[in-house]
């Protein structure tokens, strides 16, 4: 799994492509965890290129939405996310918990 992170002035994009199981989910957590540490709770998690999300990655985007919005307010909002993965997140429950959104041009500029 690759990881890309990018600062905008509202907002961070946390792009990861590959694979988010048990063995690459403590990478993902590094990175979110480095933009929280920064003082910056709002951001975009770009999905387009994830081929498999388990549960252990699933656990990582809760934290990381919960910590965000204890925080500050702020909050972890999902672009382009692949349908196997959207199904996977409504049969877990989680849609409710995140907003979607089409692109990650849309994403950054709700913030």
């Amino acid at each position: 799994m690759e990881i890309t992170t990018k600062k905008y002035k509202r907002c961070d994009l946390v792009q990861a492509s590959g694979r988010i199981d048990s063995d690459t989910a403590p990478q993902l957590a590094e990175a979110f965890n480095a933009i929280i540490e920064d003082g910056r709770f709002n951001i975009v998690f770009d999905m387009d290129d994830v081929d498999f999300i388990s549960s252990a990655g699933l656990r990582v985007m809760i934290d990381v939405q919960k910590t965000c919005k204890q925080r500050s307010r702020g909050e972890m909002v999902l672009a382009n996310v692949p349908d196997r993965i959207y199904e996977a997140l409504d049969l877990a429950g989680f849609v409710p918990l995140f907003k979607f959104f089409d692109d990650v041009v849309d994403a950054v500029g709700s913030f």
